[in-house]
This record gives C-alpha cells, structure tokens and sequence, in this order.
C-alpha cells in the first residue's frame, strides 16, 4: 500500500506531529510505501528508503492563516500530480484542498468558536477578534474538508460528539482512536531533588502548559495552592510574557511556585513531582496528562479533558467543574494529607498508561487504514478468525 500523509509537522516533540510519525513508522514496519506532504519532517524518517517527502517550505506571509492557505493550495497539487501513484490519502482537519480518505481530527474548530471559553468570550481586543476570524473561517473550511473526506477518525469521544453536533457529521462515519504515549520516555524514576534546587520533604505538584492561555486554568491552581499550605507547585511553560508569575506575587505564594520554563527534560521534570494537576476548560485529549500517569503521578484533571475517557477513579480525581475552585481545594488537602492513596493512585495510572503506548494506538490506525482501502478482505479475515 502506497499511504500519503499531509500535515504540517511529523515530529516526536509536537502532539499530533508526534501522532503521524508513530502511524507512518508502524506503516513502514508493516512493509507499506509512505509519501509525506509536509513542513517539517523527523530526521530518520528524512533518511528512510521507503519515504518520500514532499517538503513544502511556506514563505513568511502576513498571518497564520494565509500561511495554511497556501500550504492548503500547494499541497492538493503535489497530490493530484501523484494520484494514480496513492493508494490513501491521510489528512489532519483542513490542511489541503485535496480530497482525503481518512481525516484524522484532534481539535474541532466549529465547537472553539462557540465555546464560552474562547478568548473573545473573556476580552476583546485586536488579537482576540482575530483569533475569533481564524477559528470561524476554519470551522467552515474544516467542514468543507471532512465532508470531502470517506472517514473520520477522532482523538477522544468528546472531539467526535463535537464533530457530530458542531461540525454536523454523521456518526457512523467516524471512530475513536486515543492518543497513546511514550512509556519509555516516561516512567517512574528516581530523581535527586537537590540536583534541581528542591527539598526532599516538601510536597510537590506539577503543572505544564501553555503560560499565554487562559484555558489551562493555571489561575485556579494558584489559588488552590494558595489555600493549600505546604504544597509547592512547579509549572513547565514559557513565562516569558505570561501574567502568572506576578498572580502568584500577588497571592503571596511566589516562593511557593517554581517557574521552570521550556524544558526539553519533561521527562525527568515529571519525576521530581508527587501529583499531576491540569483542571483544564477544555482539551481535545490533552497528551501530557498521559505522559505524568506515564511517569507514575497521580493526576487531579478536569471532565473537559479527552483523556478522562481512558481514566479509571483510582488513578485520577476528576473534577467535574473546573470552576469549581472550592472543589480543587479540597482534593488537594485531601491528596496531599493521604501518602497510602497517592502510591496507589500511581501505580493505577502507570497501569493505564502501559495500556495505552504508541504502538496499540498505531495499530488501531493501521486497522482502519486496511478496512477503507481493502474492506472485503477484512470481512473475510474476521469471518475465519470466527471459524476457529
């Protein structure tokens, strides 16, 4: 089978970057050609023998939007030189004028725009109202390209209730497949706090995010852990220009909170922490909440998340409001007063985690793959597996 992917990323440092190279290595493994429609490729994957990239190199226009545009435009053309060469077409959302056979969804741009949450909903000024232009022209462009598209898959049952309500799809064309995560990148491991300037005996919680976005919920955290003593919080993200530091200032807990900044030792980060928290207003799935249960951490979250679908009650709080600030608070008393229940929850979420690598998550891809190009033989393969 000869599989092109378009999508601007395939990189194991991005989300759904990380999601296409790990489909187009099981691909590989599986002896099939791939053709790769990208900006950015993974260098291994550059020196494979049995992929050819289409390098798309976007000049520096004046937005994001005309950007995409273009790659959109340059993308449908490299495809339709190749057409009788392609044996699937696998697309991310509205990433090119080309028909796909499979559109794989990680963020449902007709349900941003009206969510409550959306930055216009909380200020309007110039970047906002052009956030609000950029997701509506998407929303419309997203449904022009799932509608030319024979099937859909989604990263959470939430993305695909979205894309039936709000983008107006039909059910039976789209399936469910989660996110997984790299279980040897992320593990329990013993790390020295004092290499990191940290004390042995204090409570650590860990947040990671982007610092620039309100939907993280990082203002609530910080009040919890305000009314929480004792707890000390580490925050991952680019503070550079974020408003949090001088909120932590503010609420007199800045000695409290550790500003690490982008870090590429996410991993080891991780393993300094004794629980998770990302009461999130809205993610699609949310890949780095995976990636702590990974490293054995307890995890405090919020019902908007996709990945609360994978997610049993021993191994998370699931917290059903992520306004509720009360609530917040007192799971984390409760929490961080109870060492017995953490360990458990820890070895839960490790366990869910294993459950879930990149490799089962590849293979679900590469069943649907096989189904939409070749779907007789699939029947008849089930109908022998039933004769055994």
């Amino acid at each position: 089978m000869r599989i092109c992917f378009v999508t601007h990323k395939v990189l194991k440092g991005d989300g759904q970057g990380r999601v296409n190279y790990e489909v187009i290595v099981k691909a590989l493994k599986e002896g099939h050609q791939v053709i790769v429609i990208s900006s950015e490729l993974s260098e291994d994957l550059q020196n494979h023998s049995s992929v050819e990239w289409i390098k798309i190199q976007i000049p520096k226009l004046p937005t994001v939007l005309l950007r995409y545009q273009l790659f959109a435009i340059v993308s449908a053309f490299s495809i339709w030189l190749r057409k009788n060469s392609i044996d699937l077409i696998v697309a991310n959302g509205f990433i090119t004028y080309a028909r796909s056979d499979i559109n794989c969804v990680h963020f449902v741009h007709s349900a941003w725009v009206k969510s409550s949450y959306h930055p216009i909903r909380q200020q309007k000024d110039i970047r906002t109202m052009y956030q609000f232009v950029y997701n509506r022209l998407n929303s419309m462009l997203e449904r022009f390209a799932l509608k030319r598209s024979r099937y859909i898959i989604a990263v959470s049952e939430q993305v695909k209730q979205e894309l039936v309500l709000d983008a107006k799809m039909t059910e039976h064309r789209i399936s469910v497949i989660h996110n997984g995560v790299d279980i040897g990148e992320f593990y329990p491991r013993q790390m020295n706090r004092n290499d990191y300037g940290l004390d042995e005996d204090t409570i650590y919680a860990l947040f990671a995010g982007d610092l620039n976005s309100g939907t993280k919920n990082l203002d609530n955290v910080l009040h919890a852990v305000h009314d929480v003593e004792g707890v000390h919080l580490l925050v991952l993200g680019n503070a550079e220009r974020s408003r949090y530091p001088k909120i932590a200032e503010q609420l007199g807990i800045g000695h409290r909170v550790h500003f690490l900044g982008y870090r590429k030792d996410v991993a080891d980060i991780m393993s300094l922490a004794d629980l998770f928290i990302f009461p999130s207003r809205y993610e699609s799935f949310s890949l780095v909440i995976l990636e702590a249960m990974a490293s054995g951490l307890p995890v405090i979250m919020s019902n908007r998340c996709g990945v609360a679908e994978l997610i049993s009650d021993g191994a998370a709080v699931i917290i059903d409001d992520p306004e509720d600030r009360e609530g917040l608070v007192r799971v984390l008393k409760e929490l961080v007063t109870d060492p017995e229940r953490l360990n458990a929850m820890a070895l839960q979420a490790r366990d869910i985690a294993v459950k879930n690598h990149w490799g089962v998550m590849a293979d679900k891809y590469m069943n649907i793959f096989n189904q939409i190009v070749n779907p007789l033989s699939v029947v008849n393969k089930v109908r022998r597996e039933a004769l055994k």
